[in-house]
């Protein structure tokens, strides 16, 4: 009567033993399948958490360099003086224009290619953005636009340097010569080409750390 009773425990103990290869294999390969899931969601998760700070990032730089092209353009094209200075006891009128001299003009035109250059990354990167696309449609227009950023940004300290040569040249003069600090009587022509000429080097720096951007997404 003891054995009858003992019988049907050992025989679900059997029959637990002989599944349990069979479960075995199958819990592994639903661990494998959720790790396996885990992992892409993760992956998902930091792609997309990348892609949406490098959006911020790019919008706000383009924005800034946009800002600082327009204030650089602004206030050159409006640097303009009328006063006189006295030579060997003469006095000479002066007529300051920023057109009069191929240097100024020069930070002019680079600063107005480098704020279009910039507003239409602006544009293109907040259209991108709202349909949640990647900032670069391919690999291929990441390298155009970093090229375009090198090449503008030393295009940039091209114009910048030669303007600000020309302006030392105004406020020091010719040394061993009677040439004045023409800068005096200009003061307010030669502190908006200053100006000017900062808004220029600030772009330089703003367009190597989108340069910069460029390659961190490259390499992402």
């Amino acid at each position: 009567m003891t054995n009858d009773l003992k019988t049907p425990p050992e025989t679900a103990i059997q029959l637990h033993n002989d599944q349990t290869p069979t479960t075995k294999v199958a819990a592994e390969a639903e661990t494998g399948t959720m790790s396996g899931s885990l992992r892409q969601l993760v992956s998902s998760s930091s792609t997309t958490k990348f892609s949406r700070n490098y959006h911020v990032m790019y919008i706000g730089l383009r924005l800034v360099c946009f800002s600082a092209s327009l204030i650089s353009v602004v206030v050159m094209t409006t640097a303009k003086q009328k006063s006189s200075i006295s030579v060997f006891g003469f006095d000479l009128p002066l007529n300051s224009r920023w057109s009069l001299s191929g240097s100024f003009q020069y930070v002019v035109g680079v600063s107005s290619v480098v704020g279009v250059h910039s507003l239409l990354q602006l544009v293109m990167t907040i259209s991108r953005m709202l349909r949640k696309s990647l900032v670069f449609s391919s690999r291929s227009h990441a390298w155009l636009i970093f090229a375009s950023d090198q090449v503008l940004a030393y295009a940039m300290i091209s114009a910048g340097s030669a303007a600000t040569g020309v302006t030392n040249l105004n406020r020091t003069g010719i040394k061993h010569t009677a040439l004045p600090n023409f800068c005096k009587p200009l003061h307010s022509f030669c502190e908006r080409v200053g100006v000017s000429i900062g808004f220029a080097f600030l772009n330089c720096v703003l367009l190597a750390i989108s340069a910069f951007l460029d390659v961190l997404w490259l390499s992402n």
